[in-house]
């Protein structure tokens, strides 16, 4: 009895403590490019930062989200209102450093009440200097986005002012014909193995590849080759890949001309392809189509997409704001799966060559498992040929 009364005063002690920081935080501010502003409590790095405002809809994964390259760019704002009660840890990182400019949540707790933390999430982004607000109504926040769209935006601990911060707010780049992928690309390539018995050989591009889909290829039993987002085509099919994966990453794919030239080269060379997310969409490029900026994107664990070659939906992570346009592809590519929320395309193929991509992220770090069966579906294309 004397311990666990010991243990509840411990814990009422930590959380006082707790709240007690929390209220010491310093000032900080959200500015909107449409003069939009919010103001909170500062927590990570305090400085002043701008980036694409988004939100995501999952309720965990924010240390994957945090991690994700395809969030160069963009602020991120998390729609569940708790986040970090889990703290962060080595293991579950998606990228070697975090790449969102900004992170924004109604609360983010202090405690790390987890047997794997190694760290808080504030400790976390402080380390990686990565600026945050918390305290703001971000129901609000993302109403607002949904309505009006994503848009640019600052957040700062240093100018408190929101005429300074929207004058330098709309100076700042727009996402729109942005390119980013050789912001996020590797340097080197690198090969990650196969476990167990090596079977096949796959080439992927890293447009902003995260970990877990090289685990799933490795879990196959294949080797991965993971070469630079401006690998030219010859060099690719010097290394004799069993198959090409294009990965997700970040920015505008109409920017990236070049990277579809080369990649229009590989499809005649009857090597199995397989894209995810801004893979998929430089694939609907090389197939004659176009791609347009979504009103605010798609971004969380729970989008419904329906399998149109099976009839069944699946509930599937995304993390995207351009998609296909359905109306620019040819006749000889098929649209397999699309977005039950909007209509949009959601999967492509071809009805000749060995090519696939879906426009989300089957890897499922973080989110659910239902899509796995795209990594079975290229394997076995890879086993005929």
């Amino acid at each position: 009895m004397q311990n666990s009364k010991t243990l509840f005063l411990c814990i009422f002690a930590l959380n006082n403590l707790n709240l007690l920081k929390m209220n010491l935080s310093k000032p900080a501010i959200l500015v909107l490019e449409d003069g939009r502003t919010f103001r909170g409590k500062s927590f990570g790095s305090e400085g002043e930062t701008y980036g694409e405002m988004v939100f995501n809809t999952s309720m965990t994964g924010y240390q994957e989200i945090l991690t994700d390259p395809s969030y160069a760019g963009q602020i991120v704002c998390m729609t569940y209102p708790l986040i970090g009660n889990y703290g962060t840890n080595e293991e579950d990182v998606e990228s070697r450093r975090p790449w969102v400019e900004g992170f924004v949540v109604k609360e983010a707790s202090r405690i790390a009440s987890n047997w794997r933390a190694e760290e808080t999430l504030d400790s976390y982004l402080k380390r990686h200097k990565i600026v945050g607000i918390e305290q703001i109504d971000t129901r609000a926040l993302v109403r607002h986005i949904r309505d009006k769209g994503a848009m640019r935006a600052v957040i700062s601990t240093t100018d408190l002012d929101e005429k300074s911060l929207l004058e330098k707010v709309n100076q700042s780049p727009e996402m729109q014909n942005r390119e980013l992928a050789s912001a996020v690309t590797i340097e080197k390539n690198y090969d990650y193995p196969a476990e167990n018995k090596e079977k096949y050989h796959v080439v992927a591009y890293d447009f902003g590849v995260k970990t877990n889909s090289l685990r799933e290829f490795a879990k196959f039993g294949c080797k991965v080759t993971v070469v630079t987002a401006e690998t030219p085509a010859e060099k690719v099919l010097a290394m004799k890949p069993d198959g090409i994966f294009l990965s997700n990453g970040p920015g505008d794919p109409a920017s990236m001309k070049s990277v579809v030239a080369e990649i229009k080269k590989l499809t005649n060379s009857n090597v199995p392809m397989f894209g995810i997310c801004l893979g998929h969409q430089i694939l609907g490029q090389v197939f004659g189509g176009t791609t347009y900026k979504l009103k605010f994107g798609h971004r969380g664990g729970n989008q419904p997409i329906k399998n149109l070659e099976t009839g069944k939906v699946e509930i599937t992570a995304h993390n995207h704001g351009f998609a296909v346009d359905a109306k620019s592809l040819p006749a000889d590519v098929e649209i397999t799966h699309i977005n039950l929320n909007d209509e949009t395309v959601a999967g492509l193929k071809h009805k000749k060559l060995p090519i696939f991509s879906v426009q989300y992220h089957p890897e499922s770090a973080p989110g659910p498992h239902d899509s796995e069966y795209l990594f079975k579906n290229f394997i076995e294309l890879m086993e005929k040929k």
